[in-house]
């Protein structure tokens, strides 16, 4: 019986899940090492949807125990998305306080109990302010490597409006496919009525995409956003915009082309 491996994925999400990467993994807080490592895992704690970095002890700067307070961990069975205190842990462990040159990061590290990767520490990836694989810096969060972003030319036609009033047209798309989610269109900025939208303070972080921008109509916050500098991944994003199905109507008409 042949299995769907995105279901399997899913089926084994409540179990402790790891994932070893050959990459020289490093952690710097204002200029000081944290960790350096060449034996690094991604690690998953059961339900998380989120990978963090797990080391050996042994590629810590330095460690002691911890006597930060545990926080419950997240209601539910359902999946753990990124937001949740590190602290509030779905995996046992020792909570352990990590040295960064004259720092302690109190409470960022978990000695994990699992046999299998004994002697490795899950670090909080908040708790320190630069990570970097190999000399690349890491944005957001570890790049899963089972989750793939995709960006493919095409030729449906996509009109944007809003209240009758046309935004964008467009048979040039990027369309974005990102494992577990829809495909996404990405307008180029020549195809979109810029006029009627203003730029906002307003950001946000992938870790495959970059750093985003975003757009607003009238009011209507962050209708579109686009990424100015997208990471090598997603380099065809470059001068696109793509708009918030559930702000403005978007329909999309197969070509034959």
């Amino acid at each position: 019986m042949s299995v769907q491996l995105s279901s399997y994925l899913r089926s084994v999400s409540t179990d402790l899940r790891h994932e070893p990467t050959s990459k020289r993994v490093r952690a710097f807080v204002g200029g000081d090492l944290v960790l350096d490592s060449r034996r690094a895992v991604l690690l998953w704690e059961p339900r998380h949807v989120v990978a963090l970095y797990a080391v050996p002890a042994d590629d810590l700067v330095g460690s002691t125990p911890s006597q930060a307070p545990v926080e419950p961990a997240p209601d539910g069975d359902g999946p753990v998305f990124p937001g949740v205190p590190f602290a509030a842990h779905t995996a046992p462990g020792t909570p352990l306080d990590l040295a960064a040159g004259d720092r302690t990061l109190v409470g960022a590290g978990l000695l994990l109990d699992d046999a299998d990767l004994a002697g490795y520490v899950l670090v909080d990836g908040e708790a320190v302010d630069e990570w970097r694989e190999e000399d690349e810096v890491v944005i957001g969060h570890p790049r899963d490597p089972f989750h793939r972003v995709d960006v493919r030319q095409g030729s449906d036609e996509v009109v944007v409006t809003h209240d009758g009033v046309e935004l964008a047209r467009s048979t040039r798309p990027r369309v974005v496919f990102e494992t577990h989610l829809p495909p996404r269109y990405y307008l180029p900025t020549a195809d979109v009525r810029t006029e009627l939208l203003t730029s906002t303070d307003t950001s946000s972080v992938c870790a495959y995409k970059g750093t985003a921008s975003y757009l607003a109509l009238d009011g209507l916050a962050d209708v579109a956003w686009g990424y100015p500098h997208p990471l090598s991944d997603a380099a065809d994003l470059a001068d696109t915009w793509c708009f918030d199905g559930s702000k403005v109507e978007v329909a999309v008409t197969p070509t034959s082309a």
